[in-house]
């Protein structure tokens, strides 16, 4: 009832192609280019426009990275403890173990 029924296919059904040859070629190397030509020093003045910070935006960025310092700082935390109240309860429940094991072995 539960067994899967295998489908026979004794003749492919797509198109079968030989693999295709691959035949080595001859390598072919160029003389060596001249050294190029020695390219003069960039002007003083850049194309890009440089970045003027107000006291507003310094403030802000300051308080940006103040931020996401307590809140990676908050999550570390959490996680030292999260695996520290996880020690501890495993130490409670090797020493219950180990009472209850000690216990027994002092009955019989």
């Amino acid at each position: 009832m539960l067994r899967p029924k295998v489908p026979s296919n004794p003749m492919p059904t797509a198109r079968v192609t030989p693999p295709a040859v691959v035949e080595p070629t001859t390598v072919v190397q160029h003389p060596a280019a001249p050294a190029p030509a020695p390219v003069a020093p960039a002007a003083a003045a850049s194309a890009r426009p440089t970045v003027q910070l107000t006291p507003g935006a310094v403030v802000a960025l300051v308080g940006g990275g103040t931020a996401v310092v307590l809140v990676v700082g908050a999550v570390l935390v959490s996680m030292l403890l999260a695996v520290a109240v996880t020690g501890a309860s495993v130490a409670v429940c090797a020493l219950v173990i180990r009472s209850l094991v000690t216990t027994d072995a002092k009955r019989r």
